[in-house]
């Protein structure tokens, strides 16, 4: 936690614990070769007794000869604006006014004073809401700038401790409120637990935090390599092959279980998937809240069971769509939230350029909404050979006849590409060519005269196909703006 050369901050509420912590820390400060400081957050709840506190901490750092970096925070303006429970807002404030210090390089750690019994406390107070693995883990000794030496250490012997140093402290009486869940437990529950059940809850419970603490570590780090190796991230998205994350490791050759199995509970690799899955979310997200463990079902049913094209939406504005043998999360464009395909969405996706053929040279179409520019380039199909490709890499400039038309696709647009027998409809196209569902309707056509001759990736209508015959050709090219 500690090493020497550290500007260790210690929050110092005036409480026991942290008068406890501060003491503790003076008296190992030579042999830790550490500067001291004393940090305090005046959350402004309690009057004049808020003010009383402050002023105690003060005299306590000026007394030890320690600076004090101190602040006050209007907790309750701020948890009414964002709508934030009173103890919420004040760990939030707490903890941002942390980091400004460290930040700032006032301090390079600050030390918390976290006992065993806050550890119990934050153990059974994620198994009454509800919780898994890494809820069992409760404070974690260490995080990031913040660490908490006491973790381990029983409030009561704090305050002997004090007591021996003939070393007063303040009393917060919201401590004691049980309206609180957190007083509860303390006050109540606790209480029973050690007199009715075991005496030694506190440090079972600590243990139990202890591993569990351990297992997410190990969690943590398979995730972060699997994580590397096969997401691919683009922009705002994140995309995985399904099969990558229903089967993030090869067991054995004979016990590997088929995609279609692993939604089982009983499936070995199921507990790694649903971790890839909730980082796969915190990666376009930037943090895990609001995911439940029904939406970590959901996204297995997503890979396991439902078609290319299938998508849903996760707390967050996150949207997940399967795209063949992909998932994608993104960010859920508000424009497309009451949508049921993106296909559908003619409002945002629509847009229309007349283009005009040149003699000579190339028209240039600038798009927008693409980001891309085309380039129909007019050019001597018979003496510049080095310019053509091949039969049907091109159109015969003579046969656009008719008014042309850069457009996205629609909906029912069909025509019979060159060296087809019969028309085929673009929808099926994309289909065989496996473009994603989320692009197909920004997808550029060209029409002339109301006939599609041409779409961005796929042979051109065979009907206006440049032929050995052809004079004169035209060359599509696309760049981006």
């Amino acid at each position: 936690m500690i090493v020497p050369g550290d500007r260790i901050g210690v929050a110092v509420s005036g409480g026991a614990d942290s008068v406890a912590l501060l003491r503790i820390l003076e008296d190992l400060q030579s042999d830790l070769g550490i500067i001291l400081s004393v940090v305090h957050v005046d959350h402004m709840l309690r009057g004049e007794v808020s003010t009383s506190d402050a002023q105690f901490v003060a005299d306590l750092a000026h007394d030890s000869g320690l600076e004090i970096v101190a602040t006050r925070e209007d907790v309750a303006a701020e948890a009414a604006r964002h709508g934030w429970n009173l103890e919420d807002a004040a760990r939030r404030l707490r903890y941002a006014f942390f980091e400004r210090v460290c930040a700032e390089g006032q301090t390079t750690r600050i030390a918390v004073a976290h006992t065993a019994q806050d550890q119990a406390e934050t153990v059974l107070a994620h198994l009454i809401r509800g919780t898994g693995p890494a809820g069992l883990a409760g404070i974690y000794p260490t995080a990031g700038f913040v660490i908490r030496p006491l973790l381990r250490t029983d409030r009561q012997d704090l305050r002997d401790y004090l007591r021996a140093k003939n070393q007063a402290w303040r009393e917060d009486a919201t401590n004691r409120d049980t309206r609180r869940l957190r007083a509860r437990i303390r006050e109540q529950l606790l209480p029973v637990l050690e007199r009715d059940f075991t005496t030694a809850i506190v440090a079972h419970l600590g243990e139990l935090a202890r591993l569990s603490g351990e297992q997410e570590a190990f969690w943590s780090a398979i995730v972060e390599d699997r994580y590397h190796n096969f997401a691919r991230v683009a922009g705002d998205a994140v995309t995985i092959q399904v099969r990558d994350l229903l089967m993030p490791f090869e067991i054995s050759a004979t016990h590997t279980p088929a995609p279609s199995v692993i939604s089982s509970e009983t499936a070995p690799l199921r507990a790694l998937t649903e971790r890839l899955i909730r980082r796969l979310y915190e990666g376009v997200r930037g943090d895990r809240k609001d995911l439940l463990a029904q939406h970590v079902e959901q996204v297995i049913h997503l890979a396991t069971e439902s078609a290319s094209g299938s998508r849903l939406e996760l707390p967050g504005n996150i949207i997940v769509e399967r795209v063949f043998g992909k998932l994608t999360f993104s960010l859920l464009d508000s424009s497309c939230r009451s949508l049921t395909a993106y296909e559908t969405d003619a409002r945002a996706n629509t847009y229309q350029y007349a283009v005009s053929l040149p003699n000579t040279g190339a028209a240039v179409v600038s798009i927008p909404e693409l980001g891309s520019c085309f380039r129909l380039k007019v050019i001597d199909w018979t003496l510049q050979p080095s310019d053509t490709k091949s039969d049907g890499e091109a159109l015969d400039a003579s046969l656009l006849r008719g008014s042309l038309i850069l457009r996205n696709w629609r909906p029912g647009d069909a025509y019979r590409p060159f060296g087809r027998h019969q028309a085929r409809k673009l929808k099926q196209m994309f289909l065989a060519d496996r473009i994603p569902l989320r692009d197909r309707a920004r997808w550029p056509v060209l029409e002339c005269g109301g006939q599609v001759v041409w779409t961005r990736g796929m042979a051109p209508a065979d009907d206006f196909c440049a032929r050995p015959r052809t004079q004169v050709g035209v060359l599509i090219e696309e760049s981006r703006l």
